[in-house]
């Protein structure tokens, strides 16, 4: 028997004579979605921003984030970061006013002369250097008072430097923002100047990180695919881990994985994600440099939305922007062994020594719910195959099934399109052995509800090529 024709606008009880034709659209797409990522970067703003807090706001350049969230700001700097990282990134920002309890991290600098010869002092400050000229005889308040001014003409510093008054040659050194974040704000001097030396005091005292959960609230149905916090504390991460779970499950279906990073030790970055524990958050860890964490995380995630390819590995790609860290603090093999087994991205120099590459990209997610040993969604790439893979066949479903009526015939249908586009997926290379697990795709009337199919997708994602293993058998 024939297939029953069924018409959207043509009524059947017309009566008039005529040759009526509509257009059906819901055959024509055969393609699948793309699979752009639209990522989310989280922040603290100043309130010399333009935008206000809690503002969703599409951001095209440093430029545009500098005006935007006030020059030096957190966000400004993650926007910079991230557009370094990947130029083509579709970045909206959401902004945070530091917490109303928080305290700013402060440092200082101590300067001792005066100069018997010349040359140059240079503050630095995370990666960016503020330097000034000295000559003979320049007194050590004259240079903190160089250095000060000319900290004040370079505006996107993440500090304020000033030279209090009646301190001699100091300087003291104090986080645009408040909260926890200021502590990880590197300093270092040198000098090239003969009888002119500098002493650095770390930023500490940082306090009190906004909380994020009401900004999370915010962007709920927005449909990020990544999300990028600076913020690496477990009472952040475990906020996000939470929203990701709500946005990614069942019911929402709007997968999106979270970004963060770690300037620390190894026993640092395996607590931190011993803790998270999550298959939709990732986190990136590197010892000894001078580039700021949420700086970092920014630039991860930017390497991360520039692959589409849900199943492609990022191995070996370099961060643009992330200094190297000196030999004696870059991971050593064994140690990356360790923060690969425990949930934790490690960056290493790059063979040549000039950039920053990732190891090997996974989630924090280590063990499941029993504490048992799992390796289900190790890599990162797996979570955003199993989202593509849903994308997918959602994208279908809708385009074929608008206002479907359920018949016996319906199952058969819904099998045929899904199976479609697990085909089309696997000549992409994201997934495969389809026709192989065929018998597992499963169509069915639901038990309860007469209205309801129930569907059974198998999918067996594509692995990375992580380790080629070989023997070289001698002969003599």
């Amino acid at each position: 028997m024939a297939d029953t024709i069924t018409f959207e606008s043509i009524p059947s009880s017309i009566r008039k004579p005529g040759k009526y034709i509509e257009f059906n659209t819901k055959l024509a797409v055969r393609t699948l979605p793309d699979n752009g990522q639209r990522c989310l970067l989280i922040g603290q703003r100043l309130t010399s921003g333009a935008v206000a807090a809690n503002t969703a706001t599409q951001v095209f350049s440093d430029a545009e984030a500098e005006v935007y969230f006030g020059a030096g700001s957190m966000l400004h700097r993650m926007v910079r970061a991230a557009i370094n990282a990947y130029a083509y990134m579709d970045i909206t920002c959401v902004a945070l006013d530091d917490a109303t309890a928080g305290i700013a991290a402060v440092g200082k600098l101590d300067i001792t002369g005066p100069a018997s010869g010349s040359g140059v002092v240079t503050l630095r400050i995370g990666t960016d250097l503020v330097q000034v000229a000295v000559a003979s005889g320049d007194t050590a308040t004259g240079i903190a008072t160089a250095l000060a001014a000319q900290a004040a003409q370079q505006t996107d510093l993440p500090v304020a430097v000033t030279a209090p008054e009646g301190q001699t040659g100091s300087l003291t050194i104090t986080a645009k923002h408040k909260g926890a974040q200021g502590n990880s704000i590197r300093l270092a001097a040198a000098s090239t100047a003969a009888g002119v030396s500098g002493a650095v005091t770390a930023m500490t005292g940082g306090q009190v990180d906004p909380d994020i959960t009401s900004l999370l609230a915010l962007v709920a149905d927005a449909g990020h695919n990544l999300l990028i916090t600076p913020y690496n504390d477990q009472v952040s991460l475990a906020t996000l881990r939470t929203h990701l779970d709500y946005v990614s499950g069942a019911m929402e279906q709007r997968g999106a994985c979270g970004v963060y990073a770690l300037v620390g030790t190894l026993a640092q970055a395996t607590t931190l994600a011993g803790a998270v524990n999550s298959g939709r958050i990732t986190g990136a860890a590197i010892r000894g440099v001078y580039r700021l964490p949420w700086e970092i995380a920014s630039g991860y995630g930017a390497v991360i939305a520039s692959e589409e390819d849900p199943a492609r590995p990022l191995n070996g790609l370099a961060i643009a922007g992330v200094d190297v860290p000196a030999v004696g603090d870059r991971w050593l093999r064994t140690e990356q062994e360790v923060l690969l087994k425990n949930g934790v991205t490690p960056l290493e120099a790059a063979a040549d020594g000039t950039s920053v590459t990732i190891v090997r990209a996974i989630s924090t997610y280590t063990k499941d719910t029993q504490g048992v040993q799992d390796v289900s969604l190790l890599d990162l790439t797996t979570i955003r195959t199993l989202d593509y893979v849903r994308k997918a066949v959602r994208t279908r479903w809708a385009l074929r099934f608008p206002r479907s009526k359920l018949s016996t015939r319906t199952p058969n249908a819904v099998r045929s399109e899904t199976l479609d586009v697990l085909l089309k997926i696997e000549e992409l290379e994201i997934i495969e052995n389809v026709l192989a697990n065929k018998d597992k795709l499963i169509v069915q009337f639901d038990g309860q509800d007469p209205n309801r199919l129930n569907v059974r997708i198998p999918v067996d994602v594509v692995n990375g090529l992580h380790v080629i293993a070989g023997v070289i058998d001698l002969y003599l």
